[in-house]
């Protein structure tokens, strides 16, 4: 480094060294004496030669800005006195002897401060890392506030908070200096016409340290096809990196280099826009370009894969406002093209990706119905899914916002309860989840045919639709479908099950009579106890397997088959059982025992009806068949 910037410039007296027109732009109306020219020549002589490397062994080992900072200043002082002096004095007489020695001198001083600069930077990389840099203003802000509202009460605490502050309150000291003295030089160098010489060493070793900031983050330049070709665990290992770098990258690295760029490099607009382009702009296109690249790759990838695409695409969003003013300049907007184009490549894949779920739901092959018309494992994953879509409903919704819906020919308006009206059309993302749920409830409607008795596929739906309804009540999935939607839904539910319930018990609530027991002849009794035993054995053997999950449907449907059954059987057995005291093989059943069957239903069980036995019609101790919870 010192070899690239510090090398031996040619002798003064060549021709090539004389002061240029092109550094210098005369001040009008101002002219300067031969006398007073050759004061300032000589005080800047002797400031100036002090630090000449070339000359001076002490110069060279020693730093000026480290040294004596009032020196320092004095120096840089007596550089501008003398470019002022020399702009002034080019309008006069543009070969003057004097403009020779003072454009010697200023070359001297030049290299002087190049070597300055350089050593700043260098030396101070850890007072002058992104993260103490974009920390200053909040350190500072807070540190005051804390010191303002001090009690006696708090002393003891206070004394810990002051240590820690008077710590790094020593930290940004050193970083302010620094920053001071390198915005100084710059400034010089800058007016005196060394811009160059300037930015070149600012450029290069704060690019450096930008470099190493992204590859400590984990953020690797990778084409597209290097990500097309690694393996999954590999890349989501990589997408992790990215997604733990890209906050830190963003508000520590990106940020600290623009505050510092824009305070070294304030005296000029053009110059600190350029420097910071520079500095910043291969390492953000780099990790701006990350997400665009696995995004081309994701849509050939399961749609499991989706909430990476979605976490990359909210972790650019989320810091959009903080991304946009970093790069506010004309030169970094290749930056946030970038960061654009991986935004909407992301958006490409996450659409791609929910199109393909919803083909994976309809082309589900599965053809074992789960025993008892439990819960489908379709059912699970496709509501596990759309919970965890659930949670990135602002991301989705800018992803699916301007997007074709289904079409509404394909949307039944008593599923999804939409109004006629297109004043308030339901956001896209709120339709998606709705025409998501039903594509499932219509594959369901085909999977409930494989069952062979049609009370047990009412069972089924309604088993499947109450995980669904559960499912959307306990996640975010409630606020993009709507109270109403549940309520409807849960309707549905209640109309299956009541279905499950004519069918597979009508036959033994019309066993029981319908007009007053007392009006039955004995014989007319004694049929309809055979009637009732024929059907409710029948019902609770192909019945006992069935399963209900949820605890509360399940208590619903047993109350309700047990109120149309019980009690009109305990009415035709209270009146009966006197005359048919001794019918032991015909009244099996006292109404407890019926209630204690009823009441074990919808655990699953091995559907062989073993469990139920006969009773005496006097017996309340009936031993209840066992259950089998699943």
């Amino acid at each position: 480094m010192r070899c690239v910037f510090f090398s031996p410039k040619a002798s003064p007296s060549s021709s090539s060294h004389h002061p240029s027109p092109s550094r210098f732009v005369a001040t009008p109306g101002r002219s300067l004496s031969d006398a007073s020219m050759e004061r300032i020549l000589l005080i800047s002589e002797s400031v100036i030669m002090k630090w000449n490397s070339d000359t001076s062994a002490y110069a060279k080992v020693t730093s000026l800005f480290y040294e004596n900072r009032r020196e320092a200043r004095d120096f840089i002082k007596c550089v501008n006195e003398l470019q002022k002096s020399m702009h002034s004095l080019v309008t006069e007489d543009s070969n003057s002897e004097k403009l020779v020695r003072g454009q010697r001198l200023m070359e001297i001083a030049m290299k002087r401060l190049q070597k300055e600069f350089y050593q700043i930077l260098s030396m101070n990389r850890a007072y002058l890392d992104p993260e103490s840099v974009s920390a200053r203003s909040s350190r500072a802000s807070t540190r005051s506030s804390t010191s303002d509202f001090e009690d006696d009460d708090d002393l003891a605490e206070d004394y810990e908070i002051r240590i820690a502050s008077q710590s790094i309150s020593e930290v940004e000291d050193v970083s302010n200096i620094a920053m001071d003295d390198l915005r100084a030089i710059a400034e010089c160098m800058i007016s005196s016409g060394y811009a160059k010489e300037c930015l070149k060493i600012y450029k290069i070793i704060r690019k450096s340290i930008v470099d190493e900031g992204i590859y400590k983050l984990g953020v690797e330049k990778m084409s597209s096809s290097q990500i097309h070709k690694m393996d999954w665990n590999l890349l989501e290992m990589r997408i992790n990196n990215w997604l733990s770098g890209v906050k830190t990258a963003v508000k520590t690295l990106f940020n600290g280099e623009r505050i510092l760029c824009d305070h070294v490099f304030a005296a000029s607009d053009s110059i600190r826009e350029s420097c910071f382009a520079e500095i910043t702009r291969e390492g953000a296109q780099i990790l701006f370009g990350f997400p665009e690249n696995v995004a081309k790759n994701l849509k050939k990838i399961s749609p499991d894969k989706i909430f990476r695409a979605l976490d990359m695409y909210a972790a650019i969003s989320s810091q959009w406002p903080e991304i946009e003013s970093i790069f506010s300049f004309e030169s970094t907007s290749a930056v946030l093209s970038q960061a654009i184009n991986s935004l909407i490549k992301l958006g490409d894949s996450v659409r791609a990706m929910l199109t393909e779920f919803e083909s994976v739901i309809q082309k589900d092959s599965s053809k074992s119905a789960p025993p008892g018309g439990g819960v489908h494992p379709l059912t699970v994953y496709v509501k596990d899914y759309l919970t965890l879509l659930a949670d990135y409903s602002n991301v989705l919704a800018d992803i699916l916002a301007g997007y074709p819906p289904p079409s509404k020919s394909s949307l039944p308006e008593s599923y999804f309860d939409i109004s006629e009206s297109d004043d308030f059309p339901a956001p896209e993302i709120s339709l998606r989840f709705a025409w998501i749920i039903l594509v499932l409830l219509c594959k369901l409607d085909v999977k409930a045919k494989q069952y062979k008795d049609v009370s047990l596929s009412y069972l089924f739906l309604a088993n499947n639709l109450q995980h669904i309804v559960n499912k959307v009540r306990t996640s975010n999935a409630k606020y993009l479908l709507g109270e109403d939607w549940v309520t409807n839904h849960e309707a549905k539910v209640k109309q299956f099950a009541a279905n499950y319930e004519r069918l597979g018990w009508g036959d033994v609530i019309g066993s029981l009579p319908e007009n007053s027991p007392a009006e039955m002849s004995e014989e007319e009794a004694k049929e309809c106890f055979r009637r009732f035993n024929v059907e409710f054995e029948k019902a609770h053997r192909k019945q006992s397997v069935c399963v209900v999950q949820d605890g509360k449907l399940r208590d619903e449907m047993k109350v309700s088959i047990a109120r149309k059954i019980v009690g009109v059987y305990r009415e035709f057995y209270d009146v009966n059982r006197v005359r048919m005291r001794g019918e032991r093989d015909l009244v099996r059943y006292a109404p407890e025992d019926v209630g204690n069957y009823l009441s074990d239903l919808f655990f699953g069980g091995d559907g062989s009806g073993s469990s139920l036995s006969c009773t005496s019609t006097s017996s309340s101790s009936h031993s209840r068949p066992s259950r089998s919870r699943h």
